[in-house]
């Protein structure tokens, strides 16, 4: 592993210093990218205007028409934390604008795969829809919007995701990484797409006379959703996404968030006063997430629509299970990879430059979970499958697969697919992530052609793990306000979480529940207690860490300590 130190603007810096940001954060800040104390200004007005993104305005005309001639909605989601807060935003906005009828549906994630597939198409206009509407999916389904336009349904696609060489003919398309499209925030959220069209809906509907600017609906009770949608999605937080996500935080630790969020908070032992992205990412989102998993995504759907709070509180209670479940699954899962991983190469030998797996006994809810875990070990792309639990697709298996930095998975899967016609059924994704469906039969094929195209575009620079960080901790900044004022600002993908480095003495070091390292170490001559999850190899006397800032309590008193992250040596 190399340990990188980022490189500080001065500049940059002493401005933020100067506006009266915190020294400390002054210089994260200036090291991620921000220049001036205004991009920190996280107001709702600072929110990019809907105005830049095409198809919004003809979205918003499509919905007013709609809410005015009571015609019925109906909401196609995604199975991920995405896709249900952005169904939840799209059923409670639209309400809240008027629609009277709104319902929604969510593909089964073994039974339907993902998006709007012609099936589910039936499905909505069975339910006798007027009005399909996508969140968080869509752009890649041009048989299923084909199929809905043939039952006399009209659609509009909300979506972030990639779009492939065809777009769907929908009536209207929603997306700012659509052609065309010069929405400058390209990393936002399928919830935060959905938020846009709802703030053009309620413009076009105070420009019909519906309402005025005074007794207009209230949209800034949706943030909560927003923020935690964005958080979990994982997109690159640029500074429109951090305004979205630090607007949800503050209405959250006021209490101002919906009946479902405080329960899943609970359940989580996590406090709303307190929220941070952390919460989103590890103790909220995963909840969620496993019912998309596990089971069906409407119970997560419906804990975020709730406004009752028992009913809240069962549900929160009933998705906490489901994540202990797909822990345990997951778990199995993750030892079983480990040890076809294992029989990959020699030790000594360098891994393959990506890596695919497969077992019968996978979950291929959990796929994606453990292709991350291998991604984490090895530091290579890689695919982890397993067999379809559909009816009549038994020969197919589904993959999820995860990247490094350098290496674009789902153009990757595009020069796959050029390659070898026939051998992806389905594919999608972003850079950093991505999913394909192949029949089992291709499976060696699809292996080779993927290590093929990582031989070809990785090179020694790429496939050396690199932490970045940011260099030495003073000692008067290891306090424990300070972690909580580091923890209260807005971190996440493409604005990491703070991660120092420096040279420390390790006192002690030992074993704690036979994988984790505890140890005891000086920081600038001073004693500090650390932890390195999954760690299970001892350290040299002096060593090159990587860590971030926590603070425990002991006896009454908090203290800082370090958790490492990495180690140089």
């Amino acid at each position: 592993m190399k340990i990188n130190v980022r490189d500080i603007p001065p500049r940059a810096a002493w401005t933020l210093e100067q506006g009266g940001v915190h020294p400390l954060l002054a210089r994260l800040y200036a090291a991620r990218g921000v220049l001036a104390l205004d991009e920190l200004d996280d107001g709702l007005a600072r929110l990019l205007p809907p105005a830049g993104m095409r198809g919004l305005p003809e979205a918003a005309a499509l919905l007013a028409d709609s809410i005015a001639a009571d015609r019925k909605l109906c909401i196609v989601a995604d199975y991920d934390c995405d896709g249900a807060t952005a169904c939840a935003v799209a059923v409670r906005g639209l309400r809240a604008l008027g629609a009277r009828h709104v319902e929604y549906l969510v593909p089964d994630r073994v039974v339907d795969g993902y998006g709007l597939t012609p099936a589910i198409a039936e499905r909505v206009k069975a339910r006798g829809a007027d009005l399909l509407i996508t969140v968080d999916n869509g752009i890649a389904s041009v048989e299923g919007v084909a199929a809905a336009n043939a039952l006399g349904l009209q659609v509009l696609v909300t979506d972030h995701h990639l779009p492939g060489p065809q777009l769907p003919a929908a009536a209207v398309i929603v997306n700012p990484n659509q052609p065309q499209c010069t929405f400058e925030s390209k990393s936002i959220a399928g919830v935060g797409v959905m938020f846009y069209v709802l703030l053009a809906l309620r413009s076009a509907l105070r420009e019909r006379g519906a309402f005025d600017q005074q007794s207009q609906p209230r949209l800034d009770h949706l943030l909560p959703l927003v923020a935690l949608g964005t958080v979990a999605d994982v997109v690159r937080l640029d500074a429109n996404n951090r305004r979205l996500v630090a607007q949800g935080l503050k209405r959250i630790r006021a209490g101002a968030l919906p009946r479902g969020l405080a329960s899943l908070f609970a359940v989580a032992a996590r406090s709303p006063k307190t929220a941070t992205t952390f919460d989103f990412g590890f103790a909220l989102g995963p909840r969620l997430n496993a019912a998309g998993r596990l089971a069906d995504m409407t119970l997560g759907i419906e804990c975020l629509l709730t406004d009752d709070a028992a009913r809240a509180d069962e549900l929160a209670k009933a998705l906490d299970a489901i994540n202990r479940e797909r822990r345990d699954i997951e778990s199995g899962m993750r030892e079983q990879a480990m040890l076809i991983v294992d029989g990959l190469f020699e030790e000594g030998d360098e891994p393959p430059p990506a890596v695919c797996l497969f077992d019968p006994d996978f979950h291929e809810g959990v796929v994606g979970i453990v292709a991350s875990r291998v991604k984490e070990r090895l530091h290579r792309p890689a695919f982890v499958f397993a067999a379809s639990q559909a009816p009549g697709r038994e020969h197919e298996l589904k993959g999820s697969g995860r990247s490094i930095p350098g290496f674009h998975l789902r153009d990757a899967l595009d020069l796959v697919a050029k390659r070898h016609p026939g051998v992806l059924l389905r594919f999608g994704g972003h850079a950093m992530a991505a999913g394909c469906t192949i029949a089992e039969e291709h499976l060696d094929v699809f292996e080779e052609a993927l290590a093929r195209v990582a031989q070809e575009w990785l090179d020694a620079a790429t496939l050396m793990r690199r932490l970045e960080t940011d260099g030495p901790l003073a000692p008067e900044y290891r306090r424990p306000d300070l972690v909580d004022t580091l923890h209260h600002a807005v971190w996440g993908q493409g604005f990491a979480p703070p991660v120092f480095s420096e040279v420390v003495e390790i006192v002690s070091q030992r074993l704690v529940a036979d994988k984790h390292l505890q140890i005891k170490l000086k920081h600038q001559g001073q004693p500090v207690d650390g932890i390195w999850f999954g760690r299970t190899e001892p350290l040299p006397a002096r060593v090159k860490l990587a860590f971030r800032l926590d603070a425990d309590e002991w006896q009454g008193v908090r203290r800082v300590r370090f958790l490492v992250e990495g180690a140089e040596y």
